[in-house]
Formats: structure tokens, sequence, C-alpha cells
């Protein structure tokens, strides 16, 4: 039985950096896929609602596109992307430096607080005391310029966390391996799946491929590859995933994720 692509998945895959995009053929696509006009609906509906898309016409005939809070989460979502291909490449060596970010805010922005912590988690740090995060990527530039005022940083190649302070152990520690491990294994079934079945229209096969490498990277906390032991099994399962995603866009070039790959750090 064919996994079922999640409706926001196939919205998304239309959606390009500048200009529109048919609704029909979302719309057409996804029913390819096995996927009812209603679920595609509230999708688009609910990325209208967080800010992400805005929708031009009804119905079919409508067009969707990017909002700038839009461009710029599938914007950091390459980001994540492209900084997972130059690490498994070797391009992204770590400097052997851990970012310290520390939060204060006064009670009464406890909203903002809130919002900080928040955004530092979604991007990998970990909290090793009360408001005080560390990892070892250098995440300010990533977060809100506002955020600057509520930040205090530092780096340091001495981190001891409650006794230990072997990097590798420290890595393993706030960011345990298994978890993200069990995520790549679903994405190798992804890739078994899709080697049996070729019959499958290859926007399907592709669909179903970057759906199941979106939940895979999605809670990937993308430690430098010296953190991780070798072979790190993740890398790959990231390789056999772009050798299978490259051949499938020479075989049938398709609308779908269209100048997505391979994924760069800048727009």
């Amino acid at each position: 039985m064919r996994p079922q692509i999640s409706p926001r998945t196939v919205v998304e895959a239309f959606l390009p950096p500048a200009g529109g995009t048919l609704l029909a053929d979302v719309y057409d696509t996804a029913n390819l896929a096995g996927l009812a006009d209603q679920p595609v609906r509230l999708a688009i509906r609910r990325l209208i609602a967080s800010g992400d898309v805005e929708q031009t016409g009804r119905g079919r005939a409508g067009t969707l596109s990017l909002t700038s809070t839009g461009r710029r989460r599938l914007q950091r979502d390459r980001e994540s992307l492209a900084l997972a291909r130059a690490q498994d490449a070797g391009d992204a060596p770590w400097d052997g430096h851990w970012r310290l970010m520390a939060v204060t805010t006064p009670e009464r922005e406890r909203a903002v607080r809130d919002t900080l912590r928040r955004g530092l988690h979604e991007f990998g740090a970990v909290a090793i005391s009360t408001g005080l995060y560390v990892s070892p990527h250098d995440l300010v530039t990533e977060l809100p310029g506002d955020a600057r005022p509520y930040l205090s940083t530092a780096t340091t190649s001495d981190l001891d966390v409650r006794g230990t302070t072997s990097p590798t152990a420290i890595a393993e520690t706030l960011w345990p391996s298994e978890p993200t491990i069990a995520a790549y294994a679903a994405l190798d079934e992804a890739l078994r799946r899709d080697a049996a079945d070729p019959e499958v229209p290859v926007v399907v096969r592709m669909l179903l491929l970057a759906d199941a490498l979106e939940v895979a990277i999605r809670d990937d906390p993308l430690l430098p590859l010296e953190l991780r032991g070798a072979p790190w099994a993740p890398s790959r399962t990231r390789e056999r995933w772009a050798d299978r995603w490259e051949t499938l866009s020479k075989e049938s070039p398709t609308p779908v994720y269209r100048g997505w790959w391979p994924p760069a750090a800048q727009a």
C-alpha cells in the first residue's frame, strides 16, 4: 500500500520563489497522488491563515503565490538541506567551537522570551541551563533582527556539560543519535518502496520522496559530522536520496520543486 502524501507537501511543491502557480496544476497532481480536493483546500487555507501564501481567484482557476513570510520559511528549509548536503560532502567542517546563547527578557516581555526560546529550539539549540542554549552552529543570524537586545553570546572550545567534556559525548547527551537514525530509517524504507514500484508516475514518486525527506530532516539538528559516529547512517541515506532524485529529475522533468535542487544557501 502506497503511503499517503501530505496535502501541504503537494501545495508547497508547486510554489515558486517568485510569481504564482495555477491551482489547477496543484489539484490535478494531488488527485494523481490519490488525494481528494478537500484536504488540499484545507492545507491551502491553513497556509493562508499562517501568512505563508496568498490566493488570487477562486477554485481551480485561481493562483497561489508565496508571501514574504512564506518565502523566508521555505528559504530556511532549503538552507537546512544545503547545510546537510555540504556536511555530507565534507564542505562544512566544524571549527571546534560551541556557541552559547543566553536569553534574558523582562517578565513583562514573556512573549518575546517564549518566541526566542522556540526559535532556538527549532534551529536545533539545546538548553543546558535556564535560558542558556548551546549549539555547534552560529544561530544568531538565523533569529529575527530585533532579538539581539535579548541575547548574550559567547563561543568556547572548552565546554563542560554536567561533567561531560568530550565533544562527541556532549553531542550524544544533548542530541541523542537514536531518534535521528530512526527517522532516516523511514526514509530508507521510502527509497526501497520507490525502487520496488517504478510504474508510479514520476511526479508522484518525487512527491513521496520529498515528503519522506522532509519528515526525516525536520527534527535533525544537523550536527557537524565530527560530532557524530562514523560512518553516519543518515549521511549515506541522504546521498542515496540525492542520487534517486537526480535520476528521476532527468527521467521525466516535472513542474514540482522547480529550482529546488541542488539546494543553495542563498536564493
